[in-house]
């Protein structure tokens, strides 16, 4: 990364918003900056949205969010941050991945938000020699590491490295901005503005989820247990071979399991799986057997069997629910239009 201890000239934020991107992340993003020109008194930094067309967005609560700009007629920027969402494939499209790459090479940082590493992983902008690691949401991890096996997912809240940026959103986002703000400008605007946010900045390395932090052996344990079954999705190990990566014995493996989570080493295994393949299903376009089979089901009648004894629906149901419900909240006006008109000529 250059040397930007120094004010630039009002550097500029292009923030890309992809469907179903999560608002919550945006907003913070943009009101960094705006309370940093606030709190300063002049404009130190700009920013626009920008969607692929210019149209409107639909974040994932469902909220539309007007833009500035389309990505062919969005400004230079010194930061481009794409905010992933729900979707983070299905709209990978050829002039995204242009636009990207055309800013790498133009020296600005190119970062993703939530999912926003899938398209930069796609552009070939991560998951290289030079940048193999990357961060997304944890919910996420599994999907992105069966759709880029070379890149390694960080299990931390944001990574800066070089010209990367990867962040796994929600309120981390506030802390990339602010390590952003750092470098742009200075320490002591970034600490105005989080105290503006009454946020308590947290280094770039803090673990994803609060619940994994407790510090006691029994935590330790379980959290190392979980990281080896999701490790370890598509070839499921043995008792014998989970005893053997956490370092236990097959009884304290079971009492562990017991006391941690209620259930028996394997159920747990088998939900872990389970949970897995759902967010396979929420996020990507993979078929049923293709999910089945990266979640360690060689049948996928017993898949299907399984998914709906944990979550109540076939994983078939489940998938055309949720695009069910995409389609309902799209320009919802329209949709009571026609409806409207088809009762009329009932």
């Amino acid at each position: 990364m250059k040397d930007l201890s120094r004010p630039l000239s009002a550097p500029r934020f292009n923030f890309l918003l992809q469907p179903e991107f999560p608002l919550n992340a945006l907003i913070l993003a943009a009101d960094a900056l705006r309370i940093a020109n606030q709190n300063s008194g002049v404009e130190l930094f700009q920013w626009c949205f920008v969607s692929e067309t210019g149209a409107a967005m639909r974040a994932s609560n469902q909220m539309w969010f007007d833009v500035d700009h389309a990505l062919d007629e969005m400004p230079r920027a010194d930061v481009y941050l794409l905010f992933g969402g729900n979707l983070p494939t299905q709209h990978i499209s050829r002039r995204l991945l242009a636009r990207l790459r055309e800013a790498a090479r133009l020296g600005a940082i190119v970062g993703g938000v939530d999912t926003g590493a899938f398209a930069l992983a796609r552009a070939g902008l991560t998951g290289t020699a030079a940048d193999s690691s990357t961060v997304v949401h944890w919910e996420a991890q599994a999907s992105f590491r069966e759709e880029f096996p070379g890149t390694t997912c960080e299990d931390r809240i944001y990574r800066i490295n070089g010209n990367r940026a990867y962040c796994a959103g929600g309120v981390a986002t506030l802390d990339l901005m602010l390590d952003l703000i750092t470098r742009l400008y200075n320490e002591a605007l970034a600490n105005e503005v989080a105290n503006a946010l009454i946020h308590t900045r947290r280094p770039d390395i803090t673990g994803q989820r609060g619940d994994t932090r407790e510090a006691s052996e029994q935590t330790r344990l379980a959290d190392r247990l979980i990281e080896v079954m999701e490790a370890n999705l598509d070839f499921p190990l043995t008792l014998s071979e989970l005893t053997e990566a956490v370092g236990i014995s097959e009884r304290s493996l079971v009492r562990l399991c017991r006391r941690s989570f209620g259930e028996s080493p394997m159920r747990l295994y088998l939900h872990t799986r389970l949970q897995a393949a759902r967010n396979f299903l929420f996020y990507e376009e993979y078929s049923i057997k293709e999910v089945a089979n990266a979640c360690g089901f060689s049948y996928q009648a017993v898949f299907s069997r399984a998914f709906k004894g944990q979550f109540g629906q076939t994983p078939r149901a489940f998938r055309a629910g949720y695009r069910d419900r995409q389609r309902e909240s799209t320009r919802p006006e329209l949709r009571r239009l026609i409806s409207d008109l088809e009762r009329s000529e009932a």
